[in-house]
C-alpha cells in the first residue's frame, strides 16, 4: 500500500519544540519532493516547508529560522524539526509527496498529526 504516515505531534507550550516524522511506505520517498503542510480549523491549507529529491529546502516566511526540514533516505523518512513554537503554529500537519516542490499536485499524502501550542 502506497502511503505516508505522520507522527510526532502533540501539545506543547509556547517556545517549545516538536519533531514530526513522515514515513513513506510502498514507494521510495527520495524519488520525490516531500512537502509539509498544515491546516488550522476554518483556514485554508498552508505550505510550511518542502525538501526536494536533491535535498534543496524551502520554508514559509512564517516558520523561517524556527523549523528545519530534513530527510533520511535510508529510513524513507522526512523530518520537520519545529522550535520556538507559537500558538499560531497550532494546526493539523500533514506531509505529501510531490513531483517537485513547486508542484501543487499531491502524488501521495497522509492524514496528518495534530500540533497544539498552548499554555
Amino acid at each position: 500500500q502506497l502511503q505516508l504516515l505522520e507522527s510526532g505531534g502533540g501539545v506543547v507550550q509556547p517556545g517549545g519544540s516538536l519533531r514530526l516524522a513522515c514515513v513513506a511506505s510502498g514507494f521510495t520517498a527520495n524519488f520525490y519532493a516531500i512537502g509539509w503542510f498544515r491546516q488550522a480549523p476554518g483556514k485554508e491549507p498552508e505550505g510550511v516547508s518542502c525538501i526536494s529529491s536533491g535535498s534543496s529546502t524551502n520554508y514559509a516566511d512564517s516558520v523561517k529560522g524556527r523549523f528545519t526540514i530534513s530527510r533520511d533516505n535510508a529510513k524513507n523518512t522526512v523530518f520537520l524539526q519545529m522550535n520556538s513554537l507559537k500558538p499560531e503554529d497550532t494546526a493539523n500537519y500533514y506531509c505529501a509527496a510531490l513531483s517537485a516542490c513547486y508542484s501543487r499536485k499531491y502524488e501521495y499524502w497522509g492524514q496528518g498529526t495534530q500540533v497544539t501550542v498552548s499554555s
